[in-house]
């Protein structure tokens, strides 16, 4: 760069404006003509006076952009370039170390000294230009120790600025002031409080970019996978797959956050996870799946990993997937001796991704699915020889580890059941026969026993025919078959041969006698001789049977009937499986109804807890399919929920929901009972009763829910909440004390740990209110109730710490008509928040001087109200009321306020209904165009508070869409010539900022 090029400070800063400038060449002349000045005083002061020109503007205008950029490349450029490390090694050892450049010194005092500006612009510029002069340095660049405290101290106020965008660049210059290795690190201590409490999310990201990884930062950053935006979500697991090796985080860290990226609401997020999260840790595991699983613990976490593996198949090609068949013998089977919870796993996820393919997935089933023949007798060879431990073994740890991992094996391979192909007649029976046995074998774990009645009922698609089956199933199991065989008793038999021969003895003499007697004609002997011969030869025969019998052990069969909690809890759990698969609309029959009084209902009184639960749940469930069995075993529901363990009363509670939802309270009302009482009651008294009965009833059951909600037991209060939440909903009740109830359990801060009950009221709230109108009346009618709660609540309540303001806000917003999904077809319909409104004039007139009247003036601004000319008179004549007696100034000036909104909009009422009378006029555009800006707000006020309806929503659009336009004054728009790029550009190029504007104003001034 020759002296010509040389150029001046301002036409520098000039030309640096331009963003097709060569920012170098501006650069080189500058600094040749700083290096040729013996006193750089003067350039320092005129350097700094342009700049400040760009630091007062605080928007991010391209022409600035360009300033604060050229001025970072200068004060850089005087820095020596990047040296190696023998030369550092030898610069080390010299004594006398070179000071930072006199300019860059210089550009950093200046900055510091700004830092505390009034002016927020400069404030942002500052730590801008700060974070970019230390970014752009070299990165074994050295800076002053006490230059680097005075950075250090001042980004640090800074990064507690009011506004966002200064915070953000104060925490993005201090990136390079990290100390990892040092525990009191002040950078990271302000990182790590900015990612905690920080309001703004984009300081959170910029954060989330900066911070260096350790073993202090990382649980912090861990949270923000948690953060309530999206986009720090997003980048926190960006952060994780770029800078944290799979090895540094801990099972439970690894789970975690699978478990929630896999399944965040934000789509942008799961790609996330899966584009860049698995493919991070599969390159740091060498593309092993095998070894991903096994950083999983894949046996306590099972649903993740087959999400993982799910996620890693969706971006594997067919071929790769196929790759591991090596693992399989000839017979498409994995071997006994090589299974492991990763590779049965790892196959399991494989078959059913393929299976979810549907057509496109059954070729490449058949590649490396066995027929479902072959697969029973693998399963059944695996079952049996699964050990059944005794009381002693169980205490071994390792004996017990070993059989859990056998029986989470065979789990996977019964899950591997729904991918065969059961189509073919033979191999859908052997798989029947199959798990017949395996129900039946006593060392199949109690685990698998509902998964192999699921199997099992799904390849029986008939109800009757499931009934019969597993009644069959549970009598074997119950009553098994014993064959007793008793031995041969020989003094017995002995017997028998002497009586035998004596019988053969006496036929041969009676035969001899009876030829005798023939011969000698003696014809009447010879005929009692031939009867006698004939008792001896049946004789006989009986003895000759009774020898045969007795030579032969007679084996017995005898049923006797085991009621072990073992044997009981595996019957109840294939019943309860049975009554889950059937169709709610099959009837109870002889089978169920046997089962019911042989096995579950004496069950119920069973001293072991899991078989009384097992037991409840089958009564539950089998009391849904038959309105008599419900309304017969309610009562013995409601005993239960209250006496019984914890576990079993949720049970019961449960089943007394779900009745309730599917039949209602009219199962309350027995039929079979209210004839004997009021038989001797005129019909019109039995009509009256009938009601009155089934309505104490119903009241009793929400009392004791109602003090199910003030349990300490959280897991049954919950249980309580959602029950309560689906009636509602589904209106089997419809009660504002219950609503406020619920109201006062979301908000009330013992609850506040219970993440399952505060999402469940979260969500009811608004479908809830959202649904119908006589939905929001209930809100309506709990709100005044609500609120007197909490402003009586006692200081010792945990009442007492809600925000009343919060809570008055959430009702106002449930109630608010626009909220509705449906809006009502009756326009003239009086709006719920006019009945609220009203309602709480008339609780402020009760006593104008009590604490929450200043609560309800406030409120009253905030409602919609409707169009309905008497309301709006009530509604004034009661605020004029209140105005009268109310001496608090906040409430004056609120109430005075409402009372001029319903004054403007009663006269904008009544233009509006005069313009609709009036005839059409061909004058009336002259006029609409002599003052639209009028116009425009008049049309304004007037739908600012409107009851929605269909034909108010159009209209209230109509109104946005005039309000936008003319809010700048533009006019109206008409049909133009659509512009030229070129004159695009231009017009674009004029809404550009200029300094050169105030540079060359200030010159002149001056």
């Amino acid at each position: 760069m020759t002296a010509d090029n040389e150029i001046e400070i301002k036409e520098a800063f000039q030309r640096a404006q331009k963003g097709h400038n060569n920012k170098a060449k501006l650069v080189a002349s500058l600094n040749s003509r700083y290096n040729k000045l013996e006193d750089k005083t003067l350039f320092h002061e005129e350097f700094v006076h342009y700049l400040k020109y760009a630091m007062i503007v605080y928007k991010r205008e391209p022409a600035v952009e360009n300033v604060i950029e050229f001025v970072v490349r200068f004060a850089t450029s005087f820095q020596s370039p990047p040296k190696t490390e023998e030369e550092e090694e030898a610069e080390e050892e010299e004594e006398d170390a070179e000071d930072d450049h006199p300019f860059l010194s210089f550009i950093f005092n200046f900055l510091l000294e700004s830092h505390k500006a009034n002016s927020h612009a400069v404030r942002f510029r500052v730590c801008q230009l700060i974070n970019k002069l230390l970014g752009s340095m070299a990165e074994n660049a050295q800076i002053d120790d006490d230059l680097f405290d005075r950075i250090h101290q001042a980004m640090l106020v800074r990064v507690t600025d009011k506004f966002p965008n200064v915070r953000i660049q104060a925490a993005l210059a201090m990136t390079r002031l990290q100390q990892p290795k040092d525990p009191d690190c002040p950078t990271i201590n302000a990182y790590m409080l900015i990612l905690d409490n920080d309001s703004n999310a984009e300081v959170r990201r910029a954060v989330l970019s900066c911070i260096a990884m350790s073993p202090r930062t990382l649980p912090k950053v861990l949270a923000r996978t948690r953060d309530i935006k999206e986009n720090v979500r997003k980048l926190a697991y960006q952060v994780l797959a770029d800078k944290v090796h799979i090895k540094a985080l801990t099972i439970a860290q690894r789970v975690s956050l699978l478990q929630q990226g896999l399944h965040d609401t934000s789509e942008a997020v799961r790609e996330v996870v899966c584009s860049r999260v698995l493919p991070s840790w599969m390159l740091r595991l060498d593309g092993n799946v095998i070894e991903l699983l096994h950083r999983l613990d894949v046996e306590n976490c099972a649903q993740t990993a087959l999400d993982t593996l799910k996620a890693i198949f969706k971006g594997t090609p067919t071929e790769e997937l196929l790759q591991n068949r090596a693992q399989l013998d000839n017979r498409k089977l994995i071997p006994v001796e090589t299974l492991s919870c990763e590779n049965v796993l790892y196959w399991r996820a494989l078959y059913e991704f393929i299976k979810a393919k549907g057509e496109d997935g059954d070729e490449i089933l058949e590649q490396v699915l066995p027929d479902a023949a072959t697969y029973a007798d693998y399963l059944y060879g695996y079952l049996k020889a699964v050990p059944l431990l005794s009381e002693e073994q169980r205490a071994d740890f390792t004996q017990l580890e070993l059989v859990m991992t056998k029986e989470f094996i065979a789990q996977q391979l019964i899950h591997l059941i729904g991918c065969l192909d059961t189509n073919e007649e033979g191999g859908r029976k052997r798989v029947l026969a199959v798990l017949q046995e395996m129900l039946a074998l006593p060392q199949t774990p109690s685990s698998l026993v509902s998964l192999l009645m699921e199997k099992l009922l799904t390849l029986v698609p008939d109800d009757h025919r499931r009934i019969q089956t597993v009644a069959e199933l549970i009598s074997d199991l119950r009553e098994p078959i014993n064959e007793a065989s008793q031995p041969v008793d020989e003094n017995m038999s002995r017997r028998q041969q002497v009586q035998l021969a004596e019988v053969k003895v006496s036929i041969l003499e009676a035969k001899q006698t009876l030829e005798d007697c023939i011969t000698t004609q003696d014809f009447s002997r010879a005929a009692d001789l031939k009867d006698s011969i004939t008792e001896l030869e049946n004789r006989r025969n009986q003895i000759i049977q009774d020898i045969a019998e007795s030579s032969q052990p007679a084996d017995k069969e005898t049923r006797t009937e085991k009621n072990d909690p073992e044997t009981l809890l595996r019957c109840l759990t294939m019943c309860a499986e049975l009554l889950k698969q059937m169709s709610i609309k099959t009837r109870i029959g002889p089978t169920i109804s046997a089962l019911m009084s042989s096995l579950v209902l004496p069950s119920i009184a069973n001293a072991h807890p899991a078989v009384r639960n097992m037991a409840v749940l089958c009564l539950g469930t089998c009391t849904l399919h038959s309105k008599e069995l419900a309304r017969t075993h309610m009562v013995l529901l409601l005993q239960i929920a209250q006496l019984d363990e914890v576990k079993i009363r949720i049970s019961a509670l449960r089943a007394i929901i779900d009745l309730l939802l599917l039949f209602g309270f009219q199962l309350l009302s027995d039929p079979a009972a209210t004839p004997t009482v009021l038989h001797s009651q005129s019909p019109d008294r039995q009509e009256e009763d009938a009601p009155v009965a089934e309505e104490n009833t119903a009241q009793s059951i929400l009392v004791m829910l109602s003090e199910f909600l003030d349990s300490e037991l959280s897991d049954l209060r919950t249980e309580t909440a959602e029950g309560l939440a689906k009636l509602m909903y589904n209106g089997r009740i419809s009660s504002a004390k219950m609503f406020s109830r619920l109201v006062l359990l979301w908000y009330n801060p013992v609850t506040e740990g219970d993440t399952r009950l505060r999402h469940c009221l979260g969500v009811f709230f608004q479908l809830y209110a959202r649904e119908s109108r006589v939905h929001q009346e209930v809100v309506e009618e709990g709100f005044l109730p609500t609120v007197r709660t909490l402003m009586n609540a006692p200081a010792t309540s945990p009442l007492a710490e809600v925000d009343i303001n919060n809570v008055v806000e959430l009702l106002v917003e449930l109630t608010r008509p626009s909220a509705l999904i449906k809006a009502s077809a009756n326009t003239e319909e009086v709006c719920v928040h006019d009945y609220l409104a009203v309602r709480m004039c008339g609780e402020m007139l009760k006593d104008p001087t009590a604490p929450e009247v200043r609560l309800y003036a406030k409120t009253l601004s905030n409602l919609e109200l409707s169009r309905d000319e008497t309301v709006r008179k009530d509604l004034q004549m009661l605020l004029q009321q209140l105005v009268q007696v109310v001496k608090d100034r906040v409430c004056l000036r609120a109430l005075e306020k409402m009372i001029h909104q319903l004054v403007d909009s009663k006269e904008q009422a009544e233009l509006l209904s005069a313009s609709a009378l009036q005839p059409v006029d061909v004058n009336a555009d002259e006029v609409a165009t002599d003052d639209p800006s009028k116009s425009a707000k008049r049309a304004k006020r007037g739908q600012r508070k409107v009851c929605t309806a269909k034909g108010g929503k159009k209209s209230s659009r109509r109104a946005e869409s005039s309000e936008e336009s003319d809010g700048e004054n533009v006019p109206e728009s008409v049909p133009v010539v659509r512009p030229s790029r070129r004159a695009k550009t231009a017009a674009l190029e004029k809404t550009k900022l200029d300094l050169n504007t105030l540079i060359n104003q200030e010159a002149n001034v001056s």
